[in-house]
């Protein structure tokens, strides 16, 4: 008889929980890079102010691997209750074209529900780096084709697609080193382990400001007023390099469409305070708050971009 109490207490609870306006208990925050990229960075900055919205805890949990694909995978997988929520990006619109199987329906799968912030790409190189210009730099992997490399967070990640794009361009040949995120991949530029790095400017702000890292490049239409010393690509001699980046929240298919558009309101309603969004513009980017319908034909169009430079720069899916 205990049994049977314990049992109908447990059902009685699950269904209070469902029944309980959403949050109810804490939210997962799936990062499927390292620490220190801007994935993570507007991950937890969001996550941060959505706890001080709601009243329950947005716990940002970095599953890496597989160059962002396990931890995409796990959120394609998890209950679509809302407790799950994949912290997305560029990367997301890049991968199709790079791995031959995924382990989930790119298309249907994963839910966007907004942006978190849009930003510029910047070129970097370490502070010990002999080259100070776009130039200098393609002179030289002009001179010894394959001698310089670059860092990227992974295969099919934004920074590695970055790296390709810019190697069709500029006509370059450089070899690819890929790390698990770009956090260390940050790591391996201000090492010198590696002679290039293109990523989102939040990645770069803080080693370019504490001087270990060089900016040559960055990406827009006119310089940033975060990186005003640093010119476009269109002044280094690449006005057809037009990468950037975004970042954003996702959730599983299934999930209520009253869950989808309570985070979409959330987020935008965090994104419009002024110390949040003071956060974002420091670091050279821009707020998003871009709605669910919007987001979601955003991605698609975004997919097919990728997909066409891919192709144009001859990289093939493995």
């Amino acid at each position: 008889m205990n049994r049977v109490a314990a049992l109908l207490a447990m059902a009685f609870v699950g269904i209070a929980a469902a029944q309980s306006p959403w949050p109810a208990q804490p939210v997962k925050i799936i990062v499927p890079y390292s620490p220190g990229g801007t994935v993570d960075f507007s991950a937890r900055l969001m996550g941060n102010k959505l706890t001080e919205q709601l009243g329950k805890a947005f716990v940002v949990e970095n599953k890496t691997g597989a160059s962002g694909t396990i931890g995409v995978n796990a959120v394609a997988k998890a209950a679509p209750d809302g407790y799950t929520i994949l912290a997305n990006d560029t990367s997301y619109a890049m991968v199709p074209a790079l791995f031959a199987k995924l382990t989930w329906d790119h298309a249907n799968d994963i839910v966007p529900v907004t942006t978190i912030i849009t930003t510029p790409v910047v070129l970097v190189v370490p502070a010990t780096s002999p080259y100070k210009t776009v130039q200098e730099l393609l002179a030289a992997a002009k001179k010894e084709p394959g001698k310089l490399n670059y860092g990227s967070g992974g295969i099919g990640s934004s920074t590695h697609m970055n790296a390709e794009f810019f190697k069709k361009e500029a006509k370059v040949d450089i070899a690819h080193i890929p790390y698990k995120g770009a956090g260390e991949a940050m790591t391996g530029i201000i090492s010198s382990q590696v002679d290039v790095l293109i990523a989102a400017s939040p990645t770069a702000m803080g080693q370019i400001a504490g001087g270990k890292i060089r900016p040559l490049a960055i990406s827009g239409d006119k310089r940033s007023a975060a990186f005003p010393g640093v010119p476009t690509f269109a002044e280094a001699g690449l006005p057809g390099y037009t990468a950037t980046g975004w970042f954003g929240f996702a959730v599983p298919k299934g999930t209520s469409k009253e869950i989808i558009a309570k985070l979409y309101a959330e987020t935008v309603k965090g994104l419009q305070d002024p110390a949040i969004k003071a956060k974002i513009l420091e670091q050279g980017a821009e707020p998003g708050g871009m709605p669910p319908d919007q987001f979601a034909l955003f991605i698609v169009n975004e997919t097919k971009k990728w997909g066409d430079i891919a192709k144009a720069a001859g990289v093939k899916p493995e």
